[in-house]
């Protein structure tokens, strides 16, 4: 199944190019904002209170687990790889959201070719340099939105906003998607995040207000 979604995602990714512009995406209501969320034009600041350093120079990504070639990229090996831009709305669990984030990166489909995960590899372990972490069923990383970001409206990211990079999963609740991020292992098994051993929901769907264990 995770190779149907993988070739799904990358038509996507090509249909989104050519389209240059043209929002794509599934999975969404006719109402487009998520039930008990509030819009707005900020773009408030949660974390652990942890600011690790910021430079990219001194920012690896190592991609590990079940793969069959684990690697750990430099800033400037991240750098080299395809670059894209998408577009798409950002919900937080604290019931706010904010339409139309222009993220730059590299595409977790991209990540997830070079590294070539095993068959029984089924979810994903998000982790970040502020000892944070966070879980995702390899699926949900394989949508064509899903990012290892490193510009927020065509600038670089900020510190205060997981500079040098962060993870874009928009269509589940923010706290999925790691700030600072320095991790990515495939596991066979589900292992629970920081918020969700402390009970926040697994699935962290904002369609459903799935906020909570």
């Amino acid at each position: 199944m995770s190779k149907e979604r993988y070739i799904a995602a990358k038509q996507r990714w090509a249909e989104k190019q050519k389209a240059a512009g043209v929002r794509a995406s599934e999975e969404r209501s006719a109402q487009r904002l998520p039930p008990g969320q509030t819009l707005t034009e900020g773009f408030p600041v949660l974390d652990l209170g942890v600011r690790p350093d910021a430079s990219p120079r001194a920012w690896t990504l190592a991609l590990s687990g079940l793969v069959e070639a684990p690697e750990v990229l430099d800033w400037a090996a991240f750098g080299a790889l395809p670059q894209v831009e998408d577009v798409s709305d950002f919900h937080c669990v604290t019931t706010w959201s904010r339409y139309d984030c222009r993220w730059g990166g590299v595409a977790f489909t991209t990540l997830y070719e070079r590294v070539k995960p095993k068959p029984e590899a089924r979810f994903v372990y998000f982790t970040g340099a502020d000892g944070y972490s966070t879980n995702v069923p390899l699926e949900r990383c394989l949508d064509d939105d899903v990012l290892v970001a490193t510009h927020f409206n065509g600038l670089p990211l900020t510190a205060e906003h997981g500079a040098p990079a962060r993870v874009i999963i928009p269509k589940l609740y923010a706290w999925k998607g790691a700030k600072f991020v320095n991790g990515i292992e495939f596991l066979a098994h589900d292992r629970l995040g920081f918020w969700e051993v402390r009970g926040y929901s697994n699935t962290a769907d904002p369609w459903t207000e799935d906020r909570y264990a």
